[in-house]
């Protein structure tokens, strides 16, 4: 598992915003299809909303690799 360390003073990122950044996703745009085809797991449950706000401890899972939000 690997780590994603949010930015010191911000709470949250957006889901899309951290598949991009992390390189799970070339682009925004193909992070936002795979964010609508439910190919992307949040906490165990499926997640179709791209400006869904990950926090601290949420785990996320897509292709086979997993991301803590830290």
């Amino acid at each position: 598992m690997e780590l994603f360390q949010l930015r010191a003073g911000e709470d949250f990122i957006r889901l899309g915003q951290v598949l991009k950044a992390a390189g799970m996703a070339e682009t925004g745009a193909e992070a936002k299809e795979v964010i609508q085809d439910g190919l992307v797991m949040v906490n165990g449950e499926t997640e179709t909303r791209r400006g869904r706000k990950l926090h601290s401890g949420d785990v996320v899972l897509y292709d086979g690799k997993e991301l803590r939000i830290g």
